[in-house]
């Protein structure tokens, strides 16, 4: 399915993300460039295999990038690195390439340059963010991304059971410690306590 049209995109992320705001119309604009600088047209057709992208935020806009790229956790196609930062990289595995995609900090300020009648950041930001060249809006830079092959889609590995809580573990995300085969919450890197 060829790439659409920005407000064709716009529609699809309201739908998808429960409103449209200045984020989603940067991850969308931020996923068709980190696309065609890729060179992928059809993401969610032929490319589909070939796209991982990696986010470096968790808001509105990791949403819309997913509308665009078709990436999804549960696909292991989407890969969260929490560094808060509006950015992401598109990386296409079959030809080895990597492309980072950031917001530039001065786009803000050139939405508010634009358009001072308009009331509200968000809607100045909309806006621009409609018509700033990609030059203005966005760095760019091609970089080298090392995902381990248990990071890609279609990876397959024996499930292992946790020799602690009994908890299945997948993906080769076991840890070994003190000769016992543990999951990463046993191994003291868990993210809850029990209560």
């Amino acid at each position: 399915m060829p790439l659409k049209t920005l407000t064709e995109y716009e529609e699809l992320a309201r739908v998808a993300h429960g409103h449209l705001c200045a984020g989603q119309i940067l991850g969308l604009r931020m996923a068709l460039c980190g696309l065609r600088l890729l060179e992928m047209d059809d993401p969610l057709g032929r490319d589909r295999k070939r796209l991982v992208t990696y986010v470096e935020i968790d808001r509105c806009m990791t949403d819309a990038i997913g509308v665009v790229t078709g990436c999804r956790l549960g696909k292991r196609a989407l890969k969260f690195r929490d560094f808060g930062k509006a950015a992401a990289t598109f990386c296409d595995l079959a030809g080895r390439r990597a492309v980072r995609v950031s917001a530039r900090e001065s786009s803000k300020q050139r939405a508010r340059e634009m358009y001072p009648e308009i009331a509200g950041n968000n809607q100045q930001q909309m806006r621009a963010y409609r018509e700033l060249p990609d030059e203005e809006l966005f760095e760019i830079q091609w970089v080298r991304v090392a995902t381990p092959p248990e990071d890609l889609p279609g990876y397959k590995a024996p499930r292992v059971v946790c020799a602690q809580c009994g908890e299945g573990i997948s993906f080769a995300r076991e840890v070994t410690y003190q000769g016992r085969v543990l999951c990463r919450a046993c191994a003291g890197e868990g993210y809850y306590s029990p209560l």
